[in-house]
């Protein structure tokens, strides 16, 4: 009986073993799990304690403590100095609003090569042509070729420009016009189809001379690249770690001859936008960085009711190396009198294009031209569809109905579609410009320029030029005729992802209207 019994009480006492080991588990679990809860927990409140004492700063926005308005390159000494009776053009912010490159130096008046320079004909103001000419320092251009009328050809823009290093000014004279009448161009067959026309081509003629007189300038100066661009233009060096141009072209084959920077276009979200370059952060991708499915599945969505995808030109602009023979084709290309350029197309740098972008530019432009507002005459005028209807709308309707014109077809109001287009990558966000030039002005760049300027006029110079630079400041974008719209012949495609035929040019073609963007018969087969 005795041994029956002791059955019972091993029983009992492996029973209580296995109820105390579970006990013991969930103990350490709940301390393993508290401990890991109050690690992160601890090491965020540390990281709060040393930025809070100042002992711990994100790069990114790191700001000079002993000068908040100092951007790179900028001597230190007088980046946050306010010039005294200082005509303020493009304002002094006092709010440091874009401080995301303050730790960076771009030394803007480098002589590294690659050497490249920038030709353009305008008639632009100050308040436009100092945000672009700076922008391009800053990303490595090196001389700028200016043909300039209008505005900025008058005394104080002038001399403002002038005092820029290696900014060369080329005011539109009869002595030029002399000498631009015994050029070569007048016998080529190229670009005679666009001679003893109106408006813009003329303008197209205009500036294949000015290109031509450039390329010599350019060689004198011992160039390397040479671009031809608007000056509601500006390069947009993506793909390159350090956002440069000269790192850019440097990385080109030594056998290319010219580079294309596909076009991307500014897509506005308000009417009143008066410094485009500041202002403006979307745009709309060129066909040739786009999926082809992408851009013909949504091609009418983003063409915004317009006669096309971009309101404008679609055919980029390009570089050249300067060499023996080279010659303009048109404002959009270079060529060669002796052979075939070897061209490649860039699959991230591209040219942003501001056009249309202030409400202003419709009747500038319409200034700019004496065309009759019909169906008819604005085909001898313009080459682009959509500059023939805003003529037509600036010459013919009120205020009032020409701003809900321009509201309709040019500003971008719809959130719903925006965010589509942005989500297939038709649109996009580039901030770039606007923190660059927002810097240059913080810096007190181009204040500093024109008050040293003024320092050295005359008491009575220098109340004309006040009066003349606050009507600069305030005047709309008038580019002298120097519309963006030219163009240039194809050239063959070397870029790997084009999906674009390549086709072998004669030297003797006639060069080609400004190109709109690419067009299919059926773009619903593709939706």
């Amino acid at each position: 009986m005795a041994g029956s019994y002791s059955y019972p009480q091993i029983k009992h006492s492996q029973s209580s073993s296995s109820l105390s080991q579970p006990s013991h588990n969930n103990t350490f679990t709940s301390r393993l799990l508290l401990l890991l809860s109050l690690l992160p927990l601890s090491l965020a409140a540390f990281a709060f304690v040393l930025q809070w004492r100042g002992e711990f700063v994100d790069s990114t926005i790191r700001v000079s403590p002993s000068n908040r308005f100092e951007f790179p390159s900028m001597d230190s000494s007088t980046a946050g100095a306010t010039p005294a009776g200082c005509v303020d053009v493009l304002g002094q912010s006092r709010t440091v609003t874009f401080p995301y490159f303050r730790e960076l130096r771009f030394d803007y008046e480098s002589d590294g090569k690659p050497k490249i320079s920038i030709t353009s004909s305008t008639s632009a103001g100050l308040e436009q042509l100092l945000p672009w000419i700076y922008y391009h320092k800053v990303i490595g251009v090196t001389n700028f070729f200016l043909f300039v009328e209008g505005k900025a050809a008058s005394p104080l823009v002038s001399k403002v420009l002038e005092s820029i290093p290696k900014v060369k000014l080329i005011h539109r004279t009869k002595e030029l016009e002399e000498e631009q009448a015994k050029s070569r161009i007048w016998n080529e067959t190229w670009l005679s189809s666009f001679f003893y026309k109106p408006c813009n081509y003329e303008l197209f003629v205009k500036q294949s001379l000015n290109m031509e007189m450039a390329i010599v300038m350019a060689q004198e100066a011992h160039m390397e690249w040479i671009i031809h661009l608007d000056t509601d233009e500006l390069i947009y060096p993506a793909g390159t770690s350090e956002y440069s141009l000269k790192q850019l072209v440097t990385d080109v084959p030594e056998d290319v001859d010219t580079v294309v920077f596909p076009n991307y276009e500014s897509s506005v979200e308000r009417d009143d936008i008066q410094e485009p370059f500041s202002e403006v952060s979307m745009f709309k991708k060129n066909f040739d960085h786009l999926m082809k499915e992408t851009y013909f599945g949504n091609y009418k969505e983003a063409s915004h009711g317009n006669p096309n995808y971009f309101l404008t030109y679609g055919n980029g602009k390009s570089a050249a190396r300067i060499q023996k023979h080279l010659r303009p084709n048109g404002a959009h290309r270079w060529h060669n009198y002796m052979k075939t350029p070897k061209e490649i197309k860039l699959d991230d740098a591209a040219v942003l294009h501001y056009t249309y972008s202030k409400f202003s530019d419709l009747t500038s432009r319409r200034d700019r031209c004496g065309c009759k507002p019909t169906k008819q005459d604005v085909k001898r005028c313009f080459m682009l569809e959509f500059d023939r209807a805003a003529f037509i709308i600036a010459s013919t309707v009120s205020q009032e109905e020409m701003l809900n014109w321009y509201r309709e077809h040019v500003v971008w109001t719809n959130k719903d579609l925006k965010m589509k287009l942005m989500r297939k990558g038709i649109l996009i966000r580039i901030y770039a410009p606007m923190v660059i030039i927002q810097g240059l002005k913080e810096a007190g760049v181009f204040s500093s320029l024109i008050s040293s300027v003024q320092s050295s006029l005359s008491k009575d110079t220098f109340l004309s030029s006040n009066e003349a630079i606050n009507n600069s400041s305030n005047a709309v974008d008038a580019i002298s005729g120097v519309s963006s719209r030219k163009i240039g012949k194809k050239q063959p495609r070397m870029t790997v992802r084009n999906v674009l035929q390549a086709t072998d040019i004669d030297t003797d073609l006639s060069a080609m209207p400004p190109l709109p963007a690419l067009v299919m018969d059926k773009v619903d087969s593709y939706i």
